[in-house]
């Protein structure tokens, strides 16, 4: 549910109403009223930044065991580095973002049972996990490749002919922007300014700019990291 909570809370026209009750419905399709009952939550909304220390001190909840929490199926290649990441920083002030940041370079993603594990293992509500994850370009919940081709359509990289540098990219890779080869090698992002106008058009695989990149250099590129040894 986290990730469509978060999708939906994005939506300007969409008020999610939680912790109530329907108590009427009239209308016809398009021209609804609906009269709901909102149970006290004994929390102030405006003032709820979705931290989770409400949750951590509330008696109720930690004077019991919770029983039917379902079980966090971390994948064995993720496990120990899972682990260990959490281990090193849940006890520091604001621990969220470095595990997060240390996870996502880890794997390139954010295995949806590693977001299960964080939120369990910090205290952290998972939609607000969800949130910080699908918020920052740098970060994705979708598996990515070994490389992840960031093709510049920022203005200055635009006017310089950045779009026909992705319509490359696209076709010598045979996926479109926002997908992954089917090896797992390359996957094929449009970002909007990734700060070297100067350079335009820029492309940025990993840590390595690739400035003022001309059609005729694509495969020559893909070429250089499809050949690389794997790490």
């Amino acid at each position: 549910m986290a990730p469509r909570l978060v999708e939906v809370g994005r939506q300007k026209d969409i008020e999610i109403v939680t912790l109530s009750d329907i108590e009427d419905l009239k209308g016809v399709p398009g021209n609804f009223t609906v009269t709901l009952k909102k149970n006290p939550r004994f929390v102030n909304e405006e003032k709820c930044t979705g931290c989770g220390t409400c949750m951590s001190n509330c008696p109720t909840r930690s004077s019991v065991q919770i029983l039917d929490e379902p079980e966090i199926l971390l994948a064995p290649e993720h496990r120990q580095a899972v682990e260990e990441i959490v281990a090193k920083h849940k006890d520091r002030k604001g621990p969220l973002m470095p595990i997060l940041q240390e996870i996502n370079a880890k794997f390139s993603y954010f295995p949806e049972p590693a977001l299960q594990y964080v939120s369990k293992h910090t205290g952290y509500p998972l939609a607000h996990i969800y949130n910080i994850a699908t918020f920052y370009s740098a970060f994705s919940i979708k598996p990515r490749g070994k490389y992840v081709i960031n093709v510049c359509m920022g203005t200055a990289c635009y006017v310089k002919g950045s779009d026909t540098v992705m319509q490359k990219f696209s076709e010598a890779l045979k996926i479109k922007p926002g997908e992954t080869t089917s090896d797992g090698k390359f996957t094929l992002n449009s970002v909007r300014c990734v700060g070297c106008c100067g350079l335009a058009p820029a492309v940025v695989i990993g840590e390595q700019v690739h400035g003022k990149t001309k059609v005729v250099e694509v495969p020559g590129i893909i070429e250089k990291y499809r050949e690389a040894p794997h790490a």
